[in-house]
This record gives C-alpha cells, sequence and structure tokens, in this order.
C-alpha cells in the first residue's frame, strides 16, 4: 500500500523507487510523444513534483490530456530518481484521478506572474501563487516561532478578549458591536440607551489585549497574548488594515530597559528562525521582491540596535538639513519620514526611541521623574518604521489616576484597572509588535495587504 505523502517531505527525504501517493493542483502541464508532464503543488513547498503520465493510463485521453492549470488530482506511482535538470526526483504515476476541474477560459490563475494588485482582487485564491503561498508559509513559520520563544523563557499565553469596553490606545477608533437593530434604535434623550444592548453598556472591538494582559501578568508573572485586534483608522495606505494581529507580552518585576532587551531578542530569534526554517521561500523573496533582503536582515542579525531618547531623536532630525514634509519640534510625535530617516539614513540599522514627551503617549505610561516624558519605546526598522511600540507601565495608583483624569477617561468604567495598582502592584512592562510588519520586514513585501490572508481595509473585506 502506497503512503500518501506531502510533497516537501518527498523532496526532503527522496524515497526513491517507492510507491508513493500525492494530492494537489495542477500548476502547469506539457504534453510531448503521448507523455504528459504534470507540475504539481499541494502548497507544502515552493518547489513542486514532476508527475509523468503516459497514455497507457486509462484515463489518459479522457482525462489526463484535458488537464490545465488549477486542476486538482490524486498521482499514485512509483517515486524514481529523475534524469532531467533542475530535479532529483519524480513520481512515475501508474494512476491519476482527477478530483476537480478548473476550465482555463474561467481560472484567473494563469502559469505567468500576475500583479499583487490583481492577486488581491481574486484573494480567495491567490494562496496558490508562489510568492503569496510563500508568504502564508513563512507567516505560519513566525507565529510558531513566536510561541517557541515565549514558551521556552516561561511565559504563559492568556486569550484575552476581542469584544471589550476599554480603549487601550484612547484614541476612539473602534468598531462598536450591538445587538441592536439599528434601524429601531432605542433611546434615553435623544441618546442611544446601550443599558438595553447585550452587555448592558457600550462595547467594541478590541484595539489592544494589554490592559487585560496586566491583569494576568499581576498574577502569573510573565505572559502573552497574540490574536487579532481592530482599528476603526480611515488610513488607506500600504502600512495600515483595519484588522490584524497583534503579539503583546507583559512582564511582572520589569522595568524599561529589560522591555526593550526582550524585544531586541524576539526580533532577532524570529529573523534567523526564519532564515533557518524558510530557506527555499526566502531565496524566492530576495531574487524577486526585494535583492537587498539578505542584506537587510543579516544587519539586524549582526548589529545591537541603537538606543536614543527622543529628546536627542528631535535634536538629529532638526540638524539633519533634511526638508521634512512634517516639521520636526519637541512634543510632537514623530512621523514615518522622520521614523526612517533615523533608521535607514542616520544610524543605518534598527533604532529604540525612548522616553517620548507624556502628552503624545496613553495614559498607562509611567510618568518618569521630570514629569514631562514616560518610560516608553519605540522600536524603528529600515523600510518599515515603527515595528514595535511598547513602555514601562505606570504602577502608582496616584499617578495612574492623575493621568486618566487628563485624559478624560471616566474611572468608573476601569476601575479594575486600578484595582491592579491598589491591590498588590509591581513595576511591570510590556509591547505590542504589528505582526503583518514583521511579515513585511522579513519578506521584503511592500505592502501590507500581501501578508495577510484576507486583508479589511476601508471601503474593502477581500472576501
Amino acid at each position: 500500500m502506497e503512503k500518501t505523502l506531502r510533497i516537501k517531505s518527498i523532496l526532503t527525504e527522496k524515497p526513491v523507487n517507492q510507491d508513493i501517493c500525492v494530492q494537489g493542483w495542477l500548476k502547469s502541464k506539457r504534453d510531448s510523444k503521448g507523455l504528459s508532464f504534470l507540475d504539481v503543488t499541494d502548497g507544502s513547498s515552493l518547489t513542486g513534483l514532476q508527475v509523468i503520465a503516459d497514455e497507457s493510463l486509462a484515463n489518459y485521453h479522457t482525462d489526463i490530456a484535458q488537464l490545465s492549470t488549477g486542476c486538482s488530482i490524486v498521482a499514485r506511482g512509483q517515486l524514481v530518481a529523475s534524469p532531467a535538470k533542475g530535479q532529483e526526483v519524480e513520481l512515475h504515476a501508474r494512476e491519476i484521478t482527477v478530483y476537480g476541474w478548473a476550465q482555463p477560459e474561467t481560472y484567473p490563475l494563469q502559469k505567468k506572474r500576475h500583479s499583487f494588485e490583481f492577486l488581491r482582487s481574486v484573494a480567495h485564491l491567490r494562496g496558490r501563487t508562489n510568492s503569496l503561498g510563500a508568504v502564508a508559509r513563512i507567516r505560519s513559520r513566525l507565529s510558531w516561532a513566536i510561541h517557541q520563544f515565549f514558551q521556552q523563557r516561561g511565559f504563559f499565553q492568556v486569550h484575552t478578549p476581542v469584544i471589550t469596553t476599554s480603549d487601550c490606545e484612547g484614541a476612539g477608533e473602534m468598531f462598536t458591536v450591538t445587538s441592536f437593530d439599528l434601524q429601531k434604535l432605542p433611546r434615553t434623550a435623544g441618546a442611544v440607551d446601550f443599558s438595553q444592548d447585550f452587555f448592558g453598556r457600550p462595547a467594541s472591538l478590541t484595539v489592544s489585549g494589554q490592559l487585560e494582559a496586566e491583569a494576568y501578568a499581576l498574577a502569573l508573572g510573565n505572559v502573552y497574548t497574540f490574536g487579532p485586534t481592530f482599528r476603526a483608522e480611515n488610513s488607506n495606505t500600504s502600512r495600515h488594515l483595519a484588522e490584524f494581529w497583534m503579539l503583546e507580552p507583559e512582564m511582572a518585576f520589569c522595568d524599561l530597559e529589560g522591555d526593550m532587551d526582550l524585544a531586541e531578542e524576539l526580533l532577532k530569534f524570529l529573523i534567523s528562525d526564519c532564515l533557518e526554517n524558510c530557506a527555499e521561500d526566502m531565496d524566492l523573496f530576495a531574487r524577486f521582491i526585494d535583492k537587498t533582503l539578505m542584506a537587510k536582515l543579516d544587519n539586524v542579525l549582526k548589529h545591537e540596535f541603537v538606543r536614543i531618547s527622543y529628546s536627542d531623536a528631535v535634536k538629529e532630525l532638526e540638524k539633519s538639513g533634511r526638508s521634512f514634509a512634517f516639521p520636526v519640534a519637541w512634543g510632537i510625535d514623530l512621523q514615518s519620514e522622520h521614523e526612517r530617516y533615523l533608521a535607514e539614513t542616520l544610524f543605518q540599522r534598527p533604532v529604540i526611541v525612548t522616553d517620548y514627551p507624556k502628552t503624545i503617549k496613553p495614559f498607562y505610561m509611567r510618568v518618569n521623574d521630570d514629569n514631562k516624558t514616560v518610560a516608553a519605546m519605540d522600536i524603528l526598522f529600515p523600510g518599515i518604521g515603527e515595528i514595535i511600540g511598547g513602555s514601562q507601565r505606570e504602577e502608582r495608583l496616584e499617578q495612574l489616576t492623575a493621568r486618566m483624569v487628563e485624559a478624560g477617561i471616566a474611572l468608573e468604567n476601569y476601575q479594575w484597572y486600578l484595582d491592579l495598582r491598589r491591590f498588590g502592584t509591581v513595576p511591570h512592562a510590556g509591547f505590542g509588535l504589528g505582526f503583518e510588519r514583521i511579515i513585511q520586514f522579513v519578506t521584503g513585501m511592500g505592502n501590507i495587504r500581501d501578508v495577510i490572508a484576507f486583508p479589511r481595509t476601508p471601503g474593502s473585506t477581500a472576501v
């Protein structure tokens, strides 16, 4: 009885002269003198397996000769050493069954290079292409590496809510969740009466799991949450999504220095793991997407990240002689052009900017002794800009309460969060890594919409 094997394992283990079974989709077909050469992929690797079918097969003329790109088949036969250049093994089929047809007149993916813009219009099929299939495999590997990194270091994963009543970032750009009939909203004094809604109060999709992660960090020590987050920001750029994944570790008994150390260690671990375990896919991106990719990744791995305060970064920007579209001044948040100048031109490697003005950062960040800045940090990558944002959290009840009042936050909605400072408070810190941005950096892909399966952006849900 033949074994059903994935193509990646076949190309790795090469079980020649054995009967095997392969299931997959046709990438291309070439016919020659009673033979058909089928390039079959099952998604497990960039390289497909050549299956050779001859006209002695019972369904050669009725089925095999009619195959075209996109058809799905199962092939049974013997794996043998291949005499052809560029491949070590091939499958000589004794039986081929067609599972599903894909008519060339209507199948949108053919054996040619399609633009990423076109592929976004067929998001449900684009995973079958070389580039987007490689993105999916790398994304899967990076996800696994994240869990491996934190589990090896004694962190516990916490599943934080997708539906929340807390606006962690304070920006108000949240998607409302309701069970109301929008044509018949209950109102009191003209305002929507959310006391009659499912949760009895306004609720939204989460923009961050950080606040809930803090609760468990102050119970378990070191935790992380990793899942989808949602921001109703009307930004239709190559760097923004409405739904994206965030990794958010939170560490008790940790200060800003420890936070930065862990973040730098994590980024280097993820890049190293991807280079080691996704070599074939990485080679595709280095050859066809960004020819400087390997040098960029090597630059991250070989150098310590630059650490510079926000105040010193502003001074460097002011004396750069550059004419920025957004003027530089102390107290104004750094824009993408400022971040990229620091990482790409001034230091030419990753940069950690620390101690931002408290007026431009969220309420939960710890106020420094100067009472003007907070213990915050952003990690800036060449070509990407900000890839990680983090801080030491404000563990002092009085200072946290004051910041929340300054920000106009209704304290009654955050009593549980203040309780974490009332009952056994400790210094703690954490950060958020935008998962799609690390995938962009590792692959060299220019648009964030191409590193997530089904991008959600203003005016579009892909499917």
